[in-house]
């Protein structure tokens, strides 16, 4: 997702309130037999300004018909993992029993581009963990990008996500606490994502 920002080539930022881009997403978790997770796809479909920013700068689909060749496809695919800075986590963040799970770096498995958006699908595998109690936040911690997990979190039977919406009002709170704090001439981002995550909660029922 970095690379995307640097995509765009945009200049340094002052404190951000709202997001620039606009991201939907779909996740399916693979499990295993004991019902630990083992690894996931994660697909982003990005909104049609920013998909038209990414094919103009790398210089793909010079007719603006939106309709990629093959060829296309292949120089597209994974070019939002190329920078992937020690430390960033993807936007993804998997908790148990209070404990941050790490994953693996991602591997570029699918894009397409469909109805003039660019569909991104990745792969990531983490150390078996258990899905029961399993705690999943999508954010950009510095909120330039607005994830929405419109395509919704699959996973096999018993087990089930379960998706609570942020809350507005705590959200504006944090972002007036933050910007009570920072001075008037400090240009560097807030870090305000997490309050406007959609929070994914995972339960393994017994089978009946």
């Amino acid at each position: 997702m970095r690379t995307l920002m640097l995509c765009l080539a945009l200049s340094p930022l002052p404190a951000l309130a709202h997001p620039h881009m606009f991201v939907d997403s779909r996740l399916d978790l693979v499990l295993d037999d004991a019902r630990n997770v083992t690894g996931l796809s994660l697909s982003w479909t990005y909104d049609d300004f920013t998909t038209l920013l990414i094919l103009e700068d790398m210089g793909l689909d010079p007719d603006g018909d939106a309709q990629l060749s093959d060829a296309e496809l292949a120089q597209l695919k994974g070019f939002d993992l190329v920078e992937w800075p020690e430390g960033f986590e993807g936007d993804l963040y998997f908790y148990h029993d209070g404990e941050q799970v790490p994953l693996d770096h991602p591997v570029p498995a699918t894009v397409a581009v469909t109805d003039g958006r660019i569909v991104a699908t990745h792969t990531r595998s983490l150390t078996p963990t258990p899905a029961d109690g399993l705690q999943i936040l999508q954010y950009d911690p510095t909120y330039y990008v607005a994830y929405t997990l419109s395509g919704g979190v699959h996973l096999p039977a018993p087990c089930t996500a379960t998706v609570t919406e942020p809350n507005p009002d705590a959200a504006t709170q944090a972002l007036a606490r933050e910007l009570d704090q920072v001075p008037a001439d400090q240009f560097s981002p807030l870090r305000l994502g997490i309050h406007y995550a959609q929070d994914v909660r995972i339960t393994c029922n017994a089978p009946s």
